[in-house]
């Protein structure tokens, strides 16, 4: 570390909490955020990304956000700083079983109409935005319990975020007994394993369920282009962090990797109001593509 910077460690560590952020920096981390993730922060986020960022200007020593911002904006920055920054300004809160009506929906209706008209196909599903993995285990979890009566089915699971941190927590597939309370007691003992230690109170996916689910790192302002489209399309509580035209833009690019017939389910705080899309509403956000 060169003495400016340690100097900086010091000065940082003595005052304890960095100094405000300007408008001008966050003007900036704004910008870049909206421009190269899509997620829009209004000024009315300001002192939210001041908060979130503290942690960051801890770990490299700084003082103030402007150095913090010289850093980023860096060619060292860029390389090795991109991925902690969106880990902080992404929200990763998710359950087991969230919005349990959707799989409801899916149990009830989507499946069993999707085996009888697709018989020697595998069902594709997409978990777009999965966070830490607990909405695309769900679906394995689902789809598994509808193979088991129906041994001819078969189906993928790719689950999708932007924050590499989150991926690798999703892939261990390791949660605490409070992340997996939304779980069912005869699912939770079908499909989870508890630790040898019982005080640690963790659980973790059993490896048939964990082979069901390939996860990837995926910016949604980026092409993304599958080998094959998909049936169903889980995104979320992901949009709302969008403007409309990039929602717009977004759900488009969703749609043309939708089969006919497949189905999107969104966010319960989430709607398609006012937007030209070719979904035609199944039941309370969750949409069909005719």
């Amino acid at each position: 570390m060169t003495g400016e910077a340690a100097r900086s460690r010091d000065s940082l560590q003595a005052q304890g909490k960095p100094r405000a952020m300007s408008d001008k920096d966050f003007r900036r981390f704004a910008e870049f955020i909206g421009r190269e993730y899509g997620i829009k922060l209004p000024p009315s986020k300001k002192t939210l990304l001041e908060a979130r960022l503290q942690k960051r200007l801890r770990a490299l020593g700084f003082s103030d956000y402007a150095q913090y911002s010289e850093f980023l904006f860096s060619p060292q920055g860029l390389d090795s700083e991109l991925c902690h920054l969106i880990d902080q300004v992404t929200t990763n809160t998710t359950d087991f079983f969230r919005e349990p009506k959707h799989f409801e929906f899916l149990e009830a209706r989507v499946l069993p109409e999707w085996h009888a008209r697709n018989r020697g196909r595998t069902l594709r599903v997409w978990s777009a935005g999965c966070s830490i993995g607990a909405e695309p285990y769900t679906l394995a979890m689902v789809l598994s319990d509808f193979q088991q009566a129906n041994p001819d089915f078969r189906f993928a699971v790719v689950a999708t975020d932007i924050s590499r941190q989150v991926l690798q927590k999703a892939h261990n597939a390791v949660y605490t007994e409070e992340q997996a309370r939304g779980v069912p007691e005869a699912t939770m003992r079908k499909y989870f394993m508890r630790s040898k230690d019982r005080s640690r109170r963790l659980v973790r996916l059993v490896p048939e369920v964990r082979r069901r689910v390939e996860f990837r790192w995926l910016n949604f302002m980026e092409d993304f282009n599958f080998r094959e489209p998909h049936d169903i399309i889980f995104c979320r509580n992901v949009i709302i962090y969008f403007d409309k035209p990039t929602q717009h833009d977004l759900l488009s690019r969703f749609c043309r990797t939708l089969n006919p017939g497949g189905y999107l389910f969104i966010g319960h705080s989430e709607s398609l109001a006012g937007m030209s899309l070719p979904l035609a509403q199944a039941a309370p956000t969750i949409y069909r593509k005719p």
